[in-house]
């Protein structure tokens, strides 16, 4: 048997599940990077969106239509998107208006590296003996439960 198959109850050969087994990829010769590019313009025999005629109703548009042209509800045709309307740019020189003058920020106060490295120390020990501490109390708890199991 080939891996990868499996014998039903029947005889039958069936195929092991795979969750991404066939699942996003095409088939066929194609290569891994074809499901991932745009379709052609319009979509595999679609319509443009952006330039597809549009009812209010659902049904076709009128025939006055001009082709490409949105038709909206009540027959009112309209372009594509045309973008953002136009914005004004403020005046050359504008800035916001400033009311409070925030004061200038303050000098840290330098630093006692030699101070620093024996608090870093001190809090080393305290940690290392805390932890023999309760190493010690739990090796004394294992003896005591292993001679109390062997009695």
């Amino acid at each position: 048997m080939r891996p990868g198959r499996s014998v039903a109850s029947c005889g039958r050969v069936r195929r092991a599940l795979v969750a991404s087994d066939g699942v996003t990829t095409p088939s066929g010769g194609s290569s891994p990077d074809d499901f991932w590019r745009r379709p052609p313009s319009g979509g595999e025999g679609l319509p443009d969106r952006a330039t597809a005629p549009i009812t209010g109703d659902g049904t076709p548009p009128a025939g006055g239509a001009a082709p490409g042209a949105n038709v909206g509800p009540g027959g009112a045709t309209y372009g594509g998107y045309t973008g953002p309307p136009p914005s004004t740019p403020p005046p050359a020189g504008w800035r916001p208006p400033i009311h409070l003058q925030p004061a200038a920020p303050r000098s840290l106060p330098p630093q006692d590296m030699a101070a620093l490295d024996q608090a870093e120390q001190r809090a080393q020990r305290v940690t290392y003996s805390i932890g023999a501490v309760a190493a010690v109390v739990l090796v004394i708890l294992v003896c005591l439960l292993c001679s109390r199991l062997l009695r």
